[in-house]
C-alpha cells in the first residue's frame, strides 16, 4: 500500500490558503475536500493539488506530513515554485 503527503491551495481569489495532508487516495481525498467532507479548515474552499510525495511506510509519510505542515518557509518555496510554473 502506498502513502501520500500532499498540499492543497485554495482557488479563491480574494484569499490564498494551503491544506496539508496524508491519505492512500489522493483523487478521492481532493474530491472530498471540494465537497465540504474534507477537513474542518478546508470547507467553504475550492482546492488543487500542488504538491505530492509517495512513500511505502505510513508512520514515514506522517512525519513528512507534520514536517510540512509546521514548516512555513517549505510550503512558501512550494506554492511560489508551484505559481512559477503555472503563470
Amino acid at each position: 500500500m502506498s502513502f501520500y503527503v500532499y498540499m492543497l491551495l485554495s482557488t479563491t481569489k480574494h484569499k490564498k490558503k494551503t491544506y496539508v495532508g496524508y491519505t492512500i487516495d489522493l483523487k478521492k481525498r481532493l474530491k472530498a475536500h471540494n465537497e465540504n467532507k474534507g477537513a474542518k479548515s478546508t470547507k467553504g474552499y475550492n482546492w488543487k493539488l500542488i504538491y505530492k510525495k509517495k512513500y511505502i511506510k505510513k508512520s514515514v509519510a506522517m512525519k513528512n506530513e507534520y514536517r510540512l505542515k509546521n514548516n512555513r518557509k517549505l510550503r512558501k518555496l512550494i506554492t511560489d515554485k508551484f505559481n512559477e510554473k503555472n503563470s
